[in-house]
């Protein structure tokens, strides 16, 4: 029984060696592509743990594992040219996944860089189309969207040939070149320019047009003002003609003697003022007589013979 000890171990590490070159696992984030003598025998996308033939020498079952989640490559810094003329530099990168494992396998043998350099010139291509048939500002508006799939658009079809899945395409920077930079800030310069002459216009139409329509009210105020002066004046002239008309009907006499007085007060009141008049004149009819021309019986002040000549 001792001398069939070894060989029990023997066989048991043989089993245990054949039982460990059969399985393989596939995990969640890997797809696995069974192998037969160079051929692809089966594609397990499911994880779990799987059988295959032990031993993989001469060829035989041998996996091969792919990724088998969302994968990235980047296009950095290409120089493409929009509808005008101009150049830019733009930014991109691509996100895709492998869909297909066996097709991944026959078109580039399982090799992501061999992939991503079929996709990166087909990329390139697509960029430069869509950015041409556009102007510099598409690419920082709302066209963004429908650029980024349009590119992705352009891209499925050389993906899908490879057993690849495009998800998503982004552009990350799109930058003016120096030169097209310089153009483009003396024309923004430019058109700020007369965006600013237009709206200085503008102010200059807008203050005339006010100014005017002010100075058209302050003479439609001051012909009011002066109306309504000149009726006030026509009111109070009337209103004094009319004192004076009653004062004269109910004593004619001491009207005309206040009138004179007033006339004399007028007359002599300025200082340096010179008349040269004749005694007898109707002027002074008040001072030769002690009576006007009122009626008989009226208190007049006691006469004062003026001189020829009256100066103050």
């Amino acid at each position: 029984m001792q001398n069939r000890l070894p060989y029990f171990i023997v066989a048991l590490g043989v089993a245990l060696f054949f039982v460990y070159s059969s399985i393989f696992v596939v995990n969640e984030r890997e797809q696995a592509i069974v192998l037969r003598f160079g051929q692809i025998q089966d594609v397990k996308a499911e994880p779990g743990i799987y059988f295959k033939l032990p031993f993989a020498f001469m060829d035989a079952d041998r996996v091969q594992y792919v990724e088998d989640r969302a994968l990235r490559f980047d296009l950095p810094n290409i120089r493409v040219q929009v509808r005008g003329g101009a150049f830019y530099e733009v930014d991109a990168f691509a996100v895709y996944r492998i869909t297909d494992a066996r097709r991944f396998r026959e078109t580039v043998s399982a090799d992501r860089e061999a992939a991503e350099s079929r996709l990166r010139t087909r990329l390139d291509a697509a960029l430069r189309r869509v950015y041409g048939l556009r102007n510099f500002d598409a690419a920082l508006s709302e066209e963004r969207g429908s650029m980024m799939s349009d590119v992705r658009n352009d891209l499925q079809a050389a993906a899908e040939s490879l057993g690849l899945q495009v998800t998503d395409v982004r552009i990350r920077r799109t930058d003016l070149t120096q030169e097209v930079s310089q153009q483009t800030f003396q024309r923004m310069k430019a058109e700020r320019l007369a965006e600013a002459e237009l709206i200085r216009a503008r102010g200059n139409e807008e203050s005339q047009r006010r100014r005017a329509i002010a100075d058209r009210q302050v003479v439609e105020l001051q012909a009011e003002a002066q109306r309504d002066s000149e009726i006030l004046r026509g009111e109070g002239d009337a209103q004094r003609n009319s004192i004076f008309a009653d004062a004269f009907q109910r004593d004619p006499a001491f009207f005309e003697f206040y009138r004179s007085m007033r006339a004399y007060v007028a007359s002599m009141s300025n200082q340096g003022t010179t008349m040269v008049l004749s005694p007898d004149s109707d002027f002074f009819r008040f001072f030769n007589s002690g009576v006007g021309t009122g009626g008989a019986g009226q208190a007049v002040p006691t006469p004062v013979t003026p001189p020829a000549a009256v100066g103050n």
